[in-house]
């Protein structure tokens, strides 16, 4: 699949050596050293996609550019990245919008995935160097269920195959959720614990038999289409060589999709760790409730584009809220960026400011303590309000030094 242009990114090497970036482990609970571990010493980074029955809001946003800065800061630190990054372009959801809109499934897939483009691009979001669909993986899908039930680890039910997730003893070691928990939440979050003839209640689905209406592929598994968690599973391992340094995605990821995608790969590869640190963006609300495509209150970044709204006025209005935070969305964050974007423009205008050096060590700093955008951006505009004052500075140039800075580490472009 086709992913988006890569903006280029400004060598900031003169600069003096970044640090690496610690993250929030969800699995250990607290800040962990993201330094690459693949043997080729390449940073290996998954971050779930989206599934592309509706168009990109806020809280999708918040997500991809938050890992964004991940991205920046490996590459600030000297590492290469191999960034992948899925789109579940076959699942229940999709076809349930297909239906009711009266749309083909594959059509309205297709162009939802380009609008995500088209806004990843506007944002200047890095753009994966492997961007693999749902429906193109099933060769490599098959391949792992086939794996799974070849090790007693899958079974049948009714002709649709599930996996037995205590299979792999270091079930919940992500999440750290306990069953009850789980149990909790597991239907709303796309499970079915009631399914008769399920080993277990937290099982979750490998493989779907075809269903009358539906699409469906003719596999050495027989004809049906995948599960949502094994699709990243095998997606991850395949591409990332089986090592992935960070997986990634919104906190309703962790369970089940984190839990449960790990747990199959750890039962699919004896000995296998498949990541050594699962990290999660916050939600983001609107109008009381988190922003969702079920429940329609979205914020859409489209629809702000076609406003006339500045894709860097978005960004830097996502970058004023902690990636890992709570928040809810209101005209105010857009309000308050386009005044932010409209100083910064200003200041980094003017042929000479305030020291850049205090400022460059301040945002990498800031970076590398669990990718604090807000404390970043504070610092920025600090600089930005004394070179402004003073009608310019003692050093010459510095605006193009800041400017190379945002560039390269806030992905906005002045």
């Amino acid at each position: 699949m086709r992913a988006w242009t890569s903006p280029d990114v400004p060598d900031l090497d003169d600069l003096g050596v970044a640090p690496t970036v610690r993250v929030h482990d969800s699995s250990r609970g607290g800040l962990v050293d993201s330094v690459p571990a693949g043997p080729d010493g390449a940073a290996r980074l998954y971050v779930c996609g989206i599934t592309p029955y509706d168009a990109t809001h806020m809280g999708h946003a918040a997500t991809f550019v938050g890992f964004d800065l991940l991205n920046r800061a490996w590459r600030d630190a000297g590492h290469a990245v191999r960034y992948v990054q899925n789109v579940t372009d076959v699942d229940d959801p999709l076809l349930e919008r297909a239906t009711a809109t009266g749309a083909d499934w594959r059509e309205l897939a297709e162009r939802e995935t380009e609008l995500f483009r088209e806004d990843m691009s506007a944002l200047r979001v890095l753009s994966p160097d492997a961007y693999v669909g749902a429906v193109e993986s099933i060769p490599l899908i098959v391949d792992m269920v086939r794996r799974l039930k070849d090790n007693g680890t899958a079974y049948d039910v009714d002709g649709d195959l599930y996996f037995s997730v205590h299979a792999d003893p270091r079930f919940g070691e992500v999440s750290r959720w306990t069953e009850e928990q789980m149990l909790a939440v597991y239907a709303d979050r796309g499970g079915d614990p009631d399914r008769a003839g399920k080993k277990h209640p937290l099982d979750c689905l490998l493989w779907q038999a075809e269903r009358p209406g539906e699409p469906a592929w003719d596999t050495s598994l027989g004809r049906g289409r995948p599960g949502w968690h094994v699709e990243c599973s095998a997606i991850a391992l395949h591409h990332l060589d089986g090592t992935v340094d960070v997986q990634g995605g919104g906190s309703d990821l962790v369970f089940p999709h984190h839990e449960m995608s790990a747990a199959e790969a750890h039962a699919a590869v004896e000995g296998q760790e498949f990541a050594h640190a699962y990290v999660h963006a916050g939600m983001v609300g609107y109008e009381g409730e988190k922003m969702s495509k079920s429940k329609g209150n979205l914020v859409l970044v489209s629809r702000l584009r076609e406003a006339g709204v500045d894709p860097m006025v978005i960004r830097l209005a996502l970058l004023r809220h902690h990636y890992r935070s709570d928040w809810e969305w209101t005209d105010e964050d857009l309000r308050e960026a386009a005044a932010a974007v409209e100083q910064l423009r200003g200041a980094v205008a003017l042929p000479s400011g305030a020291p850049s050096a205090p400022l460059v060590a301040a945002v990498r700093a800031a970076l590398a303590e669990d990718l604090d955008a807000p404390t970043a951006v504070d610092a920025v505009r600090g600089w930005a309000r004394e070179t402004l004052t003073a009608g310019g500075g003692s050093e010459t140039g510095a605006g193009d030094v800041v400017r190379r800075l945002l560039d390269a580490r806030l992905g906005l472009l002045l």
